[in-house]
């Protein structure tokens, strides 16, 4: 038999072999499904403001309607004056009697001023602030998984369950892009 017949065969065999296998390949499409591993929730934190708001008891001072306390200041100082002029005699009558009045008057100022600071009224008053709710949403899923002997990752949109599908050799995954 010829050298170049017999090399031209067994090419010619290897090649048809070689061709079967790949359209064999190609018809099973290799494996259809990859094994998921392992699954783990991709979270992200939302934050929701809300207005929160409760009643508190608010105490004021009345208005004022004598800020420099003259009706006291007179009221003391003719009180004062009265009393100063029950003493003493004479000279000593008159001193007494301004003594009294001078110092009825700065008495009868702080008197007043002390009331004054001392009417007050209670009231309600509503008080608001801005609080923010907090809560976990899942954003998608971190896949681990296993494809003809090699482990690879993965995010997806959604759970994959216990098998991922695949086409051409690759996972199939909605809007994420596959790491092997």
């Amino acid at each position: 038999m010829n050298k170049s017949l017999l090399v031209g065969a067994v090419l010619g065999a290897v090649g048809v072999t070689a061709g079967g296998a790949v359209a064999t390949y190609s018809l099973v499409g290799g494996p259809k499904y990859a094994e998921v591993l392992a699954v783990k929730p991709v979270t992200e934190t939302i934050k929701t403001p809300r207005e929160e708001c409760r009643d508190v008891a608010v105490t004021r001072q009345r208005p004022v309607q004598d800020q420099h306390q003259i009706a006291g200041t007179a009221i003391g100082a003719v009180v004062g004056g009265l009393l100063g002029n029950q003493v003493g005699g004479g000279n000593g009558k008159k001193i007494a009697t301004v003594a009294g009045a001078v110092g009825g008057g700065y008495a009868g100022n702080k008197v007043q001023e002390g009331m004054q600071a001392r009417d007050t009224y209670t009231t309600t008053e509503t008080r608001c602030k801005t609080v923010n709710d907090t809560s976990e949403k899942i954003v998608g899923y971190d896949v681990k998984y296993d494809l003809d002997g090699k482990v690879g990752r993965v995010r997806m949109d959604e759970e994959p369950g216990s098998k991922i599908p695949v086409r051409d050799g690759k996972v199939v995954v909605a809007s994420s892009e596959a790491d092997e």
